[in-house]
């Protein structure tokens, strides 16, 4: 069997149905824990082996937050931000961005790429 077929197994096709379902980022705990609405046994070794060969095939994209667990989004998705609440620490998506953010960098800098993070706190914690 080559090493890029991956056999789609009840565990990966609930762990993608979970990320396919998000709205947000998902860290590998909450991917198990709505994992297992799907298939119970949903142990966490396996999401974090699915996540890790679905981020190499191109389908998932890490989401790295200053201070922060490693979450997972739909690689496909556009330029976004993010929403980090304090109180649940769950991240939310930012749609949109400031218009001429580059302008922002020191006069001769040259920004190949940008990530803005909010912090506060979410509806459900406020």
């Amino acid at each position: 069997m080559s090493e890029s077929f991956q056999r789609e197994t009840r565990q990966r096709r609930a762990i993608r149905r979970v990320l396919l379902d998000s709205s947000r980022p998902l860290t590998p705990e909450e991917v198990q824990e709505l994992g297992q609405r799907h298939v119970p046994g949903l142990g966490l070794a396996t999401v974090y082996r699915n996540v890790k060969l679905l981020a190499d095939e191109g389908w998932l994209a890490q989401v790295e937050l200053p201070g922060s667990p490693v979450r997972y989004e739909l690689a496909e998705r556009p330029h976004h931000h993010h929403f980090v609440c304090h109180a649940c620490d769950q991240a939310f998506d930012v749609h949109g961005c400031p218009p001429k953010v580059e302008s922002m960098a020191p006069e001769g800098f040259q920004v190949e790429s940008h990530d803005i993070i909010l912090y506060g706190l979410c509806p459900t914690c406020t």
